[in-house]
């Protein structure tokens, strides 16, 4: 019975007493116990119904444990750290780690913009609802375990289409005082990363922290970086039934931005820049409070408030890659860089309860919680900088766009597993979102006033369906409602002749999953998954003319599209199969990780040139119809390797579906496919080394072409690059 093994599971990891689940069983609250062991165990590829407060069941989740992964995780290289999760799509801009680029399902994977992106349960996106890129990227390496839900996250957790990632992090050891870990990592084109951790309980308290620095030149030309994180969490147990903890996340870095290539200077060689002036600087602040107090045996309730303070930075020459940046004779020098600035502030509260109860001598769950969101942005783009070639924000003339946007949030979400029989539950939801945006300031050199303001609400609904064939497999089916607010870019005029419709619609659309997960034994674990994910409302520009017969853009709702496929993941343990009972510290797993997903527009017309032109029947932009990863790990006593493969089919970078273009920026992105391979040594019980090289056949490709920062342009992804690494555990 999946909902009393997920509730009892996580009741003792919350500190909560599981009798209200079974009044016969006694109950004894343990100290955790370690458990160490060579030979790798199958952790669930999949949450459980009940995690803390909130609820799983009939849902489509993943689940990554990365202390269990060999793979070298000193390169933040999401490829290969979440290679068992199938149909992500993940932009490789370079090897630097300092962006963990994800989408899935016809999603935009630029800064995770679509995804509802969480550490510890709080957003770290820069503004969920205005600009939700996520600038902020934790270190994996303090990373315990990588949560997914696909796109019946929104009614718990809100937008985004691409579903809810939650990175949990890592907490003290237990059972020790004081433990520390420290891992350096070097590597070719100067990489080195240093990642340093403490943590261990005293008492009451636990306590985890690390800092992290990353720094190399960058496989391509121009592409230096300086990477740093900082994590500190502290957890007090103030008593049996009240438990309180203080995190505080910060991650800044400067990188140098090697730019976009033409086709034909991609051909001629990957690794060059042409834009060897342009620099990118985020810096993101998190402190969080979250509280757990168990009411009641079978009630329990969790309060987190977080906020984020942050800014995003850059200084470029900004042209297609055709136009060179020269030293301009006329004003003896280069020409000015493009100086852009934002500023975050914003501040969230998020109240979750959960209630055990019985219908009749059946269990079932609630859950309900209500979220407040405030966020101030403060945009100042196109001001004129310096002429130099160092990261210089100074500026030598006004910014050209000077903006300030304010979002109120309101929601409240209710969900309930009822449990019908043993092994069947149904899990009905509703969320109620109250969104208010303001938007004031100027545009085009403080000639042109802009000012927008916007009330919506609207209710989503879901339904989540699980019947539990035994007790390691069952059947899910889900459709839940999803949407994407309309962004401040929507509503933000380009130029003068821009309008914005002022019915402007929020994205909105829902997301069936039909799915079969489960293992057999410890030998072999699956996880088959079909989809089918409606996005309506889709927003772009299409022409439109006045009464005069003047012609304009017009940001409106353009159409729709559809994305549909099957998404599954095996793993099996080759010599568990042929010996059961294997204890010779020997090990063989194979996995395998694919997506078939067909996203094209059922309906749109957008604007290309002045025409209108309609899309119906293209693909849908940066959405590859295959993903295959695969891999094979061996291992034999202390020594462990894994070979892993990655293949990804063609894709367009436009709604167009353009083949190609003479400066680079739009056209097609053909298939690549790519090989890593990583070891590990556990010389002793503190010692380990490990040696790891990635893309190790050199293959040559890309998988973006983008019109903005950082290009315009192809953006390649790196060669073959090497690290070996030494670890102390103490």
């Amino acid at each position: 019975m999946a909902l009393l093994t997920g509730c009892i599971t996580n009741c003792f990891a919350q500190n909560l007493t599981p009798d209200v689940l079974n009044d016969t069983l006694p109950v004894k609250t343990l100290d955790s116990v370690t458990v160490s062991t060579r030979l790798k165990q199958f952790n669930a590829s999949y949450l459980t119904d009940v995690v803390g407060t909130k609820v799983y069941a009939g849902k489509r989740t993943n689940t990554l444990t990365l202390s269990q992964n060999i793979n070298g995780l000193s390169f933040n290289l999401g490829r290969t750290a979440l290679a068992k999760i199938p149909g992500l799509t993940m932009w490789e801009m370079d090897g630097a780690g300092t962006q963990l680029n994800i989408g899935s399902r016809g999603t935009d994977s630029h800064r995770s913009i679509e995804m509802n992106m969480r550490q510890n349960g709080y957003n770290t996106n820069s503004d969920m609802f205005g600009y939700p890129e996520d600038h902020y990227t934790v270190p994996l390496q303090g990373v315990e375990q990588i949560q997914l839900v696909r796109g019946s996250a929104a009614l718990q957790f809100g937008p985004q289409f691409g579903g809810m990632m939650n990175y949990k992090m890592n907490e003290g050891d237990t059972t020790k005082v004081f433990g520390a870990e420290l891992e350096q990592t070097a590597g070719n084109n100067n990489f080195f990363n240093s990642f340093n951790a403490v943590g261990g309980t005293k008492g009451r308290l636990n306590y985890y922290a690390f800092y992290d620095n990353r720094h190399g030149d960058g496989w391509r030309d121009n592409a230096e970086f300086n990477y740093h994180a900082y994590y500190v969490h502290l957890g007090y147990q103030i008593s049996d039934k009240i438990g309180i903890k203080a995190e505080f996340s910060r991650m800044d870095y400067v990188q140098q931005i090697a730019g976009g290539l033409t086709d034909q200077q991609f051909e001629v060689s990957a690794k060059q820049s042409v834009r060897p002036r342009n620099y990118f600087q985020p810096v993101i602040n998190i402190p969080a409070l979250i509280l757990n107090y168990n009411i009641s045996s079978n009630t329990h309730l969790e309060v987190t408030s977080h906020a984020l303070f942050g800014e995003r930075n850059s200084v470029q020459f900004i042209n297609a890659p055709n136009i060179p940046d020269t030293f301009n004779t006329a004003i003896a020098s280069y020409n000015p860089r493009q100086v852009d600035r934002d500023y975050y502030s914003g501040f969230t509260t998020e109240a979750r309860l959960l209630h055990v109860y019985k219908i009749g001598r059946i269990n079932s769950v609630i859950t309900g919680g209500l979220r407040y969101f405030h966020e101030l942005t403060k945009r100042k783009q196109k001001g004129e900088g310096t002429t130099g070639s160092d990261f210089d924000l100074t500026l030598t003339q006004h910014y050209g766009i000077d903006l300030r946007f304010t979002t109120d949030n309101y929601a409240a979400f209710a969900e309930n597993i009822f449990q019908l029989t043993p092994r069947f539950s149904v899990t009905p939801g509703i969320r109620y979102e109250m969104i208010n945006t303001d938007l004031n300031g100027v545009i085009n050199n403080r000639t042109a006033a802009v000012s927008y303001a916007g009330k919506r609400n609207f209710p989503l609904f879901g339904t989540g369906l699980q019947y539990d064939l035994n007790s390691t497999s069952q059947l899910i089916a889900n459709i839940s409602q999803a949407y994407r607010p309309y962004l401040y870019a929507n509503v933000t005029p380009a130029d003068r002749l821009d309008k914005i419709d002022p019915n402007l619609k929020d994205s909105k659309g829902y997301n069936i999953d039909l799915g079969y997960r489960g293992r057999i034994g410890n030998v072999f674990q699956f996880d088959l998954d079909a989809f089918y994910l409606f996005y309506g409302n889709k927003i772009g520009l299409i022409a439109d003319t006045n009464d005069d017969g003047s012609s304009y853009l017009l940001t409106t709702n353009v159409g729709n599209s559809v994305a549909k496929g099957i998404e599954a993941f095996t793993e099996l343990a080759l010599l568990k199969l042929i010996d059961p009972t294997n204890r010779s510290g020997s090990e063989v797993r194979i996995f395998g990780s694919v997506a078939f997903d067909q996203a094209k527009y059922t309906s749109g017309v957008i604007n290309k040139s002045g025409t209108n032109i309609n899309i119906s029947g293209n693909y849908v932009e940066n959405a590859p119809q295959w993903i295959l990863k695969s891999g094979i790990e061996l291992r034999y006593k202390t020594i462990s390797t894994i070979f892993q493969y990655a293949f990804t089919s063609k894709t367009y970078n436009d709604a167009f579906n353009t083949a190609s273009s003479s400066n680079g920026v739009i056209g097609l992105i053909p298939a690549y496919h790519v090989w890593d391979w990583n070891c590990s040594w556990q010389l002793s019980k503190q010692f380990h080394v490990s040696a790891s090289v990635n893309n190790f056949t050199n293959e040559k490709y890309f998988n973006r072409r983008i019109t903005m920062y950082p290009g315009p342009g192809i953006l390649p992804a790196d060669g073959r690059t090497f690290t070996i690494s030494m670890g102390l555990d103490i």
